[in-house]
């Protein structure tokens, strides 16, 4: 089954010790204005999605959410949440673990995109 947003063991850890840490959280693949274009980690609770967002699927057992605009733009691709050294976005919940989700991105073959559209 083809996914359109995968985490990688390093960020499927960490999100496992935010949830620890802080409860449920979800994911919102921010549009670029403040915080680039990095994907966002929220308490589930205290971020509220719009008719605007599209739900990709889950990372950690976390739901994780891109704008329809971002959608648009990114839906031939697989996001693939990764964890790098620094500081997420300054409302993402990684800030203080020193180490901050990213977005690395890779094309669906064409058989991968027919499954997606059947």
């Amino acid at each position: 089954m083809v996914q359109r947003v995968i985490a990688t063991e390093s960020a499927e850890e960490l999100i496992a010790r935010l949830i620890v840490k802080h409860g449920p959280v979800m994911f919102h693949q921010s549009g670029g204005c403040c915080d680039g274009s990095a994907p966002m980690c929220y308490l589930r609770a205290e971020f509220l999605t719009g008719p605007s967002d599209v739900l990709l699927g889950e990372i950690g057992g976390s739901p994780f959410y891109i704008s329809r605009a971002q959608y648009e733009y990114w839906k031939h691709t697989q996001l693939i949440i990764d964890v790098v050294d620094g500081h997420g976005g300054m409302f993402s919940l990684e800030g203080t673990e020193g180490l901050a989700f990213f977005t690395r991105s890779r094309l669906f073959t064409d058989e991968e995109l027919r499954e997606l559209h059947r």
